[in-house]
């Protein structure tokens, strides 16, 4: 379990708390309005109505004990860098702040944010991968040009093994689980055959991916 902190309660901090709840943390909500604050009561260990670019309010609010501090402020980017700046100030740990635009990215990083994360960019990317690239199932970008797919079996896989596509060796791709007629796969011999209908994730770099998949992203 870890101690969340979360500054601002739109529509991307409150799925953000409704995903931190279910997973069992221990989360403050924290926004200027107490509208936007009444949805997510039910979620949260405690709420607090304030203002997040006041010093003496973020030095109030101990943030230095929360193990992750969002800054989920997506209409007043001054607001957002504030807050960040703020919270690194008083000692937070580690700041995750949203940004809508690219060059917001720059700014929030040199003003304290350890992370810039951006909701509707990453969502759009991943539904031109998910829905444009025939057979992708699943997609997630991993740090350092790498990638995790979860994708249909290719047509020239079906009937031969992991050994005889030389998927490591050759393709330089490591399969992390096959999904056969709903049952999820996490062991398999390095004779497994594959069938028509069965799913597969991978792992590896990008490029490798692309050509080893010959999918376009």
């Amino acid at each position: 379990m870890k101690s969340i902190l979360v500054i601002g309660i739109g529509r991307f901090g409150y799925h953000l708390i409704d995903q931190l709840n279910k997973a069992g943390d221990e989360i403050l909500a924290v926004d200027a309005s107490e509208e936007r604050i009444e949805p997510v009561l039910g979620m949260v260990t405690s709420s607090l109505i304030g203002d997040s670019t006041n010093e003496d309010f973020i030095k109030s609010l101990g943030v230095e004990n929360f193990d992750v501090c969002f800054v989920a402020i997506g209409d007043d980017f001054q607001a957002s860098l504030e807050t960040t700046s703020l919270l690194k100030e008083c000692g937070a740990r580690y700041v995750v702040s949203r940004a809508s635009r690219s060059v917001h990215e720059k700014f929030l990083l040199r003003n304290g944010a350890d992370a810039v994360v951006f909701p509707e960019k990453q969502l759009a990317e991943w539904s031109a991968i998910r829905w444009c690239s025939g057979r992708v199932i699943d997609y997630l970008d991993y740090p350092g040009d790498f990638s995790i797919f979860e994708i249909e079996v290719p047509k020239a896989w079906i009937g031969n093994n992991l050994v005889d596509l030389g998927i490591r060796k050759k393709l330089h791709l490591n399969v992390l689980s096959i999904r056969r007629d709903g049952n999820q796969i996490l062991e398999f011999p390095a004779d497994f055959v594959f069938k028509s209908g069965d799913t597969v994730t991978v792992f590896g770099a990008d490029d490798d991916i692309k050509k080893g998949l010959n999918i376009n992203y």
